[in-house]
């Protein structure tokens, strides 16, 4: 199995910390907007393999599929998000998830 849930929260934390740091950024950059950075995925309410971003008072949802956004916008923060996403390892460990709480919930 890939990263847990937890461990791609951080992942996408670090990522766009990282990607909003760069020089240009640095005035109006707020690291501490992201320590609220949160995954979700709740299989009770929408059985489609997705996951559920939320920064700051944003929140979207994902196909974790095919990485397309369901619902929602993080505003400027969503490009970030499919960046990250758009990684060779995010899906796969994303799917990873889903399908053990499938498993975990008896749907897998």
């Amino acid at each position: 199995m890939g990263r847990n849930l937890k461990e791609l929260t951080d992942s996408l934390k670090d990522y766009v910390i990282d990607q909003q740091s760069d020089a240009h950024n640095k005035g109006n950059f707020r690291k501490e907007r992201y320590n609220n950075l949160k995954l979700s995925m709740d299989i009770a309410k929408n059985s489609s393999p997705h996951v559920v971003v939320n920064i700051g008072m944003s929140e979207a949802e994902f196909n974790i599929r095919t990485g397309d956004k369901n619902t929602g916008g993080l505003g400027p923060d969503e490009k970030y998000v499919f960046r990250w996403m758009g990684r060779a390892d995010t899906l796969p460990d994303l799917n990873d998830c889903w399908n053990e709480l499938a498993r975990e919930n008896g749907r897998g």
